[in-house]
């Protein structure tokens, strides 16, 4: 508990930290089917800056070497982003408070899983918190568009992993 009440006390004494007095969960779950084995298909797109391939943005390790602590800069510096969990086939990842925005705690995970010896599924989740957009169609809005920008990523995933 006391941990817990650090944490908070922490959170809140940072600027741009607000946190929303009710917050609302967005989860955005998204899977694509892959034909190649999940240990071959996280080879090619499960490097803690990957991403700036499959998303097509510029990626920098600013701090750390891929593991658990890691930080990565994409969008010319607007996102920062830290490597939370690591396993062999999946990463979480979350972005901190930024000064004069509202913190929404997002978080990431994309992991390669599994189905046959030779197909895996990668999955991706997002959540965060839509409080602090304005009323219901905003916040679907804003989940319409990151999910269709995830999905074109989790795409680009499977052309990357299903290459020769």
């Amino acid at each position: 508990m006391k941990r817990f009440l650090a944490a908070a006390a922490l959170a809140l004494a940072l600027p741009g930290a607000a946190l929303a007095a009710s917050p609302e969960y967005a989860v955005i779950h998204m899977s694509q089917l892959v034909d190649r084995p999940a240990a071959e298909v996280w080879k090619k797109v499960g490097g803690w800056c990957d991403l700036g391939v499959w998303m097509k943005i510029d990626c920098k390790v600013t701090q750390g070497d891929g593991g658990i602590g890691s930080v990565r800069s994409i969008a010319g510096g607007r996102v920062t982003e830290i490597l939370v969990a690591r396993t062999a086939l999946s990463y979480g990842y979350t972005q901190p408070p930024v000064e004069g925005r509202p913190y929404d705690l997002y978080h990431g995970f994309v992991e390669a899983r599994p189905v046959t010896a030779k197909t895996s599924v990668l999955d991706y989740t997002l959540m965060y918190d839509v409080s602090g957009l304005p009323d219901a169609a905003a916040r679907k809005s804003d989940m319409d568009r990151r999910r269709a920008m995830f999905e074109g990523a989790l795409r680009n995933m499977k052309a990357l992993a299903e290459s020769k």
